[in-house]
């Protein structure tokens, strides 16, 4: 199954430079919190406004990632809350896993939508 992730479009191309990606979330380094935080496609809406809802949309981009290709460990982890476990990588992306992109976009009312 298909999980996600939402960066910043500036760490993504320095990842794409790099061959690696380390930010688990905004401002925090996989190094920090222990892995890196990803979502299903039913989880990716409510992470994107719980707490992207002040960045732009083109300041972001949402990585398509297949778990197959993850070199890193990927652990679905319950979260204090959430009706279902998350997805969570444990250690840096490669960026070979991420099989493409997705560009995220507001509904008239200003929040993030997604139709995975």
């Amino acid at each position: 199954m298909t999980i996600y992730h939402i960066a910043l479009r500036t760490d993504w191309a320095d990842a794409q430079a790099a061959g690696q990606y380390h930010v688990s979330t905004r401002g925090v380094t996989v190094e920090q919190e222990g892995f890196i935080h990803a979502s299903t496609a039913g989880q990716v809406e409510g992470v994107a406004n719980r707490y992207y809802a002040d960045v732009a949309a083109e300041d972001l981009v949402l990585l398509v990632i297949d778990p197959e290709r993850l070199t890193a460990p990927l652990k679905y982890d319950p979260v204090p809350g959430a009706a279902e476990p998350f997805p969570h990588i444990y250690g840096p992306l490669n960026v070979d896993a991420v099989t493409g992109t997705v560009e995220l976009r507001r509904d008239a009312g200003g929040r993030y939508v997604f139709e995975g």
